[in-house]
């Protein structure tokens, strides 16, 4: 059964709809009201906070540290200074992607590790032989994502640490009211943002002070189906409905490299060897067999099929995390994986895995869609991702 995180007493209090989920074991916000719309909003147009404590957070420290996560990674580790925060996946020896999450290195030898999924057991068998310690820390360190255009001026107000100078996957540290914390240029929306990371113990003293400084900037509690919408709006995957881990996969074609995630930027195979190189560096001298793209779906055709049936065209409330396919003159060559109404963009977007070549820029395709419990196809354009990438998300100072 789910528990509460440590934020569970500030959030149940403002869930007005009890609309929860179940995420690593703890109960997460769905939506705080009946509809996510405000949310929403809120992460596109004010600042909206979100608890992302159930992250599966470690700590790596010691003399071989860094060592240890190099072999683990497909970044070069060599190449990160402290402070710095990596996006990054890691694959088992046949270059398949186990997961993907951020490191952070906080020193020389001493690193903070996020994942979706549990990978102590992953870490500490690649530790064999090194001085290193791995410290499961993801109940004692509880995380919020204040994410959106007035975040910044949030964090102003209630931190203590200089949010000017805090540039894009950076992370710095300060106080908010007497709680000491890290505060990273990170998220998972595409926007303006940052993620805090405090202990736990002292974690709703962060969640008023955020809450109490933050109204003059319209901050607001965002749920899950909030947070789904802008993160396809950015791009981004989410393990288990965009790619699957190959721990978990049940055939062969369920498993996702780097390379086919749209992830080839990040897999640096001439550094010293890591899991899974020999595999990614064969990849790399080919092109993938498939690949993670974007697909603006035409919007006049689905209002096409609606009126067909004497009906409204209804623009889908929520994310769609349900696999459709993808065809090109007749035959199937992929699946959308995620489908959404885009309200910033005012369009029909998908996440979906497509065959060479069609993942080409610009490529036509057929994406099916139910109307009245009636399949059809619709023609698609493969785009690429993000769909929305705001300057302010990478300004310095923020806006």
């Amino acid at each position: 059964m789910p528990i509460g995180t440590a934020f569970h007493p500030r959030t149940f209090a403002l869930c007005e709809s009890l609309n929860y989920r179940e995420w690593s074991g703890y109960y997460a916000v769905s939506a705080y009201e009946t509809h996510h719309e405000h949310e929403y909003h809120a992460i596109r147009h004010a600042a909206a906070l979100i608890d992302v404590s159930p992250l599966f957070k470690y700590r790596i420290s010691g003399p071989d540290a860094s060592r240890l996560v190099d072999r683990v990674i497909t970044r070069d580790v060599r190449k990160m200074g402290v402070g710095q925060v990596w996006y990054t996946p890691w694959c088992d020896d046949e270059g398949k992607v186990i997961d993907d999450g951020t490191v952070t290195r906080l020193d020389e030898q001493a690193f903070r590790w996020t994942a979706a999924d549990p990978n102590l057991r992953w870490f500490r068998q690649n530790a064999a032989g090194l001085d290193v310690g791995i410290e499961d820390i993801s109940e004692q360190v509880a995380a919020l994502a204040l994410q959106g255009p007035t975040a910044a001026r949030v964090l102003r107000a209630a931190s203590n640490a200089d949010i000017d100078a805090l540039k894009y996957f950076r992370v710095t540290s300060g106080r908010i009211g007497r709680v000491p914390v890290d505060i990273s240029r990170t998220g998972y929306t595409g926007d303006l943002g940052y993620e805090i990371w405090m202990p736990a113990e002292s974690a709703l003293e962060v969640w008023d002070v955020l809450m109490h400084e933050g109204r003059p900037f319209d901050i607001r509690p965002a749920g899950m189906l909030a947070l789904d919408m802008a993160r396809i709006e950015a791009g981004l995957l989410l393990i288990d409905v965009d790619f699957n881990s190959s721990r978990k996969a049940l055939i062969e074609s369920q498993k996702y490299t780097p390379f086919e995630m749209g992830l080839g930027r990040l897999v640096t195979v001439d550094k010293a060897p890591f899991v899974g190189r020999g595999p990614l560096a064969d990849e790399r001298r080919r092109e993938p067999a498939r690949m993670v793209v974007g697909l603006h779906i035409n919007w006049p055709e689905v209002e096409a099929l609606y009126d067909r049936f004497g009906l409204a065209p209804v623009a889908p409330a929520a994310a769609s995390r349900v696999h459709v396919p993808v065809v090109r003159d007749g035959q199937q060559i992929g699946r959308a994986t995620t489908t959404s109404w885009s309200p910033t963009l005012k369009r029909l977007i998908a996440l979906a895995t497509i065959d060479a070549p069609f993942f080409a820029e610009g490529t036509q395709v057929e994406v099916e869609v139910t109307v009245e419990a009636t399949r059809h196809y619709v023609v698609a354009t493969v785009v690429r991702t993000p769909f929305f990438n705001p300057p302010r998300k990478t300004a310095t100072p923020p806006e």
